[in-house]
């Protein structure tokens, strides 16, 4: 399959559109038509429906398939980019929105101060954007974070290989953030098997996602409530506070948050973490913006 196609494939798919997809690419119409014509010839079924434009079940099996695949390819080139390339002076950072701790503009500070020309940029993003743009060399370091057990890795996806994946200094503890004036929020401490069945806020950008929750503890429950897209932690924190239901978060976050207490969970063993990811070898202030932070 030409890569060339696979890309315009999705881009159709993304947008629902041909014209929108046209000019997303840079192709006319006809082009892109042409493309999924040909991506279609080549496999030998129909992967769109034109009237609305959708994909059928053989194009959104091959669409499971496109997005990895399209992400390995960027990162062999931006790898042999990489190898090729003079040391860069320009440092872009990615970060999931819980893995922002005071170590990271602690460290940026740092940074600054040995290298005061560097150009450095921090994005906020969603974990998985973090690991897809480090992995196709748009970002230099990523910080993604996730609940584990105090002496275990994080599970993260599988994406191109990264190079350096090491665990940031500083795990905070887990707590149940609760409102304030919950029943549970006088504890010293609860066990997370007693609050499976409690209502839950979905928020697996902006908090810890249910799905780390049921993997790390084991055992089912933790059913949505409210589900809350995005990357605002303030929003998350204030939906708690205003009783919608439960979230997971780092003690320092819920302390934070008005209107919302930190009950710490006491089963099982649980801390946040954050890994720093790379790809390729580290050269000048990437190199010592790595070092501060692990």
């Amino acid at each position: 399959m030409d890569p060339h196609l696979l890309r315009t494939f999705v881009t159709v798919v993304r947008y629902g559109s041909f014209s929108a997809a046209a000019r997303e690419l840079g192709y006319t119409q006809s082009a892109v038509s042409q493309h999924i014509a040909s991506l279609e010839a080549d496999l030998g079924t129909v992967l769109l429906f034109r009237r609305p434009v959708a994909p059928s079940e053989a194009g959104a099996r091959l669409l499971e398939h496109a997005g990895p695949l399209l992400i390995r390819l960027d990162a062999a080139r931006a790898d042999i980019t990489r190898m090729a390339a003079t040391p860069n002076a320009a440092v872009s950072v990615g970060a999931s929105p819980l893995a922002v701790k005071p170590r990271l503009p602690a460290a940026l500070a740092e940074l600054r101060r040995q290298h005061p020309r560097a150009e450095v940029t921090l994005r906020v993003l969603s974990r998985q954007a973090v690991l897809d743009e480090v992995s196709t060399g748009a970002l230099t370091l990523g910080l993604v974070d996730g609940i584990a057990a105090p002496s275990d890795p994080l599970r993260l996806p599988e994406v191109a290989p990264l190079t350096g994946v090491v665990r940031a200094a500083g795990d905070d503890e887990l707590v149940a953030a609760l409102p304030s004036g919950h029943p549970l929020a006088g504890r010293k401490a609860v066990r997370l098997v007693d609050l499976a069945d409690a209502r839950w806020i979905d928020a697996p950008e902006a908090g810890l996602p249910l799905t780390q929750l049921r993997a790390n503890a084991e055992f089912g429950g933790f059913r949505p409530a409210l589900a809350c897209d995005g990357t605002d932690v303030a929003a998350l924190t204030a939906l708690v506070a205003g009783g919608h239901g439960l979230a997971v978060l780092p003690r320092p976050v819920a302390e934070a948050a008005p209107g919302v207490t930190g009950v710490p969970i006491a089963e099982p063993r649980l801390v946040h973490c954050v890994e720093v990811v790379h790809a390729g070898d580290l050269d000048g202030p990437a190199a010592g913006l790595f070092k501060a932070l692990t």
